[in-house]
């Protein structure tokens, strides 16, 4: 996605070889004009999948799945990191390990919210490693829906999380791809 790819290249920090900030649009600060055409982006990748349902995780998966959901006409379901006092009972739980915070937590989603007949988008803002798109799978597989695939802003094609998805017949759709941030300069996976 073109947009994208340019406020990446014009507002992206590359922090690390393995760290890419994108804050000034995406994870601190939020571009709405982006997030909407990230949102018809996924419609139209997705409009006939079918979906009843988009999951994500808080808090930064949220601004996409939201303009998704506008657009495909479904409500959007988000995980959430810590427990809550309305966040006790008959919960869909799994345990996810964030690579740049560098701890593990457990997610939650109400039973009802996500039943047998939905079919689920997952969306996230990055794909490193893929944890916190397999805590979503687990959960949707716990709440028996069917999962019609998983959409990413930002993959970085340098680590394992979205080949291993896709070896496992997933349909990953990510809008951007980082090849490498090697030497503070941002190589994007063409496509």
């Amino acid at each position: 996605m073109k947009l994208l790819k340019q406020a990446i290249m014009e507002k992206g920090k590359v922090l690390s070889e393995d760290v890419l900030k994108v804050d000034a649009f995406l994870n601190h600060q939020i571009d709405p004009e982006l997030m909407k055409q990230i949102g018809k982006e996924y419609a139209k990748r997705f409009k006939e999948s079918g979906i009843t349902k988009i999951l994500t995780i808080e808090s930064s998966g949220i601004p996409p799945a939201i303009m998704a959901g506008l657009e495909l006409g479904v409500p959007v379901v988000f995980a959430r990191k810590r427990k809550s006092l309305t966040l006790v009972d008959d919960l869909l739980t799994a345990k996810v390990h964030s690579f740049t915070k560098k701890e593990t937590n457990e997610i939650s989603v109400s039973k009802e919210y996500l039943k047998e007949e939905d079919t689920v988008l997952i969306l996230d803002d990055f794909l490193a490693n893929g944890q916190a798109v397999r805590g979503l799978m687990e959960i949707v597989k716990q709440a028996s829906g069917a999962l019609a695939g998983v959409g990413i802003v930002i993959e970085k094609g340098f680590q394992a999380g979205g080949d291993l998805l896709r070896e496992q017949g997933v349909r990953v759709e990510s809008l951007a791809i980082i090849q490498s941030l090697v030497n503070n300069q941002i190589t994007f996976r063409e496509e």
